[in-house]
């Protein structure tokens, strides 16, 4: 009865092997693609934000040596841009308001961007590594 129980029972046996042995190995296939992918949408995200930040801090530099009102109101809008941006939890991969702030940043580029008459169309160039505003 032993021998048969062996033969009868070897499917469900290796069907359970296998399935574990799959699981382990596709979990682990997982991670690495997981790690992959987080890593390049991080550096997409800093990148763009790295960008609004030159963009802020160059404008703020010029535009203080003038002092109209008219600057000012710019120079207040480039200013919370910036405290916007360096608020903004780099370290922190698991911060649950991430995408919501990114948008915020996006948006106050943007309002600065109308301000100073100049177009806010932001890409990272797909067949070559650049920045086109």
């Amino acid at each position: 009865a032993d021998l048969f129980d062996g033969i009868v029972m070897a499917e469900q046996r290796f069907h359970g092997e296998g399935y574990q042995e799959g699981l382990a190995e596709g979990s682990h296939a997982g991670m690495a693609e997981g790690r992959r992918y987080g890593a390049l949408q991080g550096a997409r995200i800093s990148s763009e934000v790295g960008c609004y930040l030159g963009f802020a801090l160059t404008w703020h530099c010029l535009l203080q040596k003038c002092t109209d009102e008219k600057n000012s109101k710019k120079i207040k809008a480039l200013d919370s841009l910036i405290g916007m941006i360096q608020k903004f939890p780099y370290g922190d991969p698991t911060y649950d308001k991430l995408q919501e702030d990114l948008e915020k940043i996006r948006g106050k580029f943007k309002q600065v961007c109308s301000m100073l008459n100049i177009q806010s169309d932001f890409r990272i160039g797909t067949e070559r590594s650049s920045l086109t505003f």
